[in-house]
């Protein structure tokens, strides 16, 4: 994995990226910790995994603290945020990019309780711990976030409506996160090859993954996509708080 974020760049800082055990939120909490970042690497039930990221990323000489925590349950979110204050005192940079809601055996209104009311409750409990400048990045699809103009899969189309109902609630906190001179930025990505909800999405739709790729000319992987996510977290926020990363030309206007 090259270097993304120059090193020694973020020294001093401590990074959150809420599921970051795996996937997309591992390499972008490795990408932190190579820039010289302290990292909170928090996940729901795969502790030997996160513990084994942790490990790898202390040997860069930075601390990483391990925190289990189920994003639906307030009093889990908070005990994680408490934790974090005892250990680091603050908070520079949150990453919201856990999300989910293709999972079998959950209640109809998951979708909606983990990527819209959980994200935003995680921007919330986190406000006290955000340090002056700090930024607030929100990891979402163009599925997603063009769901309003341009039809995505039956299968994923309840997912990509409440993550776009999550991605609307935060950016209504972006007036009160500017006040306070918080950064925030919702990054979108095409299809990612190799992610959980793309294993999902070809398995309920066989042959959904090759087509896009077709379609676009190409898709992202995992770190790939993820240094974008990092990237950010340090670049300027743009106008309209929005990085597209991959092709855009099938989707249709905000």
């Amino acid at each position: 994995m090259s270097q993304t974020l120059p090193s020694g760049s973020l020294s001093g800082k401590t990074a959150l990226v809420t599921g970051s055990s795996r996937g997309i939120g591992a390499d972008t909490v490795r990408y932190f910790a190579e820039a010289g970042a302290n990292v909170v690497i928090n996940f729901r039930n795969k502790a030997p995994r996160a513990e084994k990221l942790a490990t790898q990323l202390r040997e860069l000489g930075v601390e990483a603290l391990v925190v289990g925590a189920d994003l639906t349950d307030p009093a889990s979110v908070q005990a994680m945020f408490d934790e974090v204050q005892r250990t680091f005192g603050g908070l520079d940079i949150l990453v919201l990019n856990a999300s989910g809601g293709m999972e079998s055996g959950m209640a109809e209104d998951y979708a909606l309780l983990l990527n819209r009311d959980a994200q935003v409750n995680v921007l919330e409990t986190a406000l006290p711990l955000l340090n002056a400048d700090a930024r607030v990045v929100f990891v979402t699809s163009h599925q997603a976030h063009f769901i309003r103009t341009t039809p995505t899969m039956p299968e994923y189309e309840p997912v990509a409506l409440s993550k776009r109902a999550g991605e609307d609630a935060l950016r209504e906190k972006i007036p009160a996160l500017e006040e306070r001179g918080i950064g925030f930025t919702v990054v979108s990505g095409d299809m990612i090859e190799g992610t959980i909800t793309a294993t999902l999405l070809e398995r309920a739709n066989p042959g959904a993954i090759s087509a896009r790729r077709e379609d676009a000319g190409k898709l992202y992987n995992v770190s790939e996509f993820a240094a974008e996510v990092a990237r950010a977290a340090v670049d300027p926020v743009p106008a309209d708080n929005t990085r597209l990363v991959g092709d855009t030309d099938s989707f249709g206007g905000e």
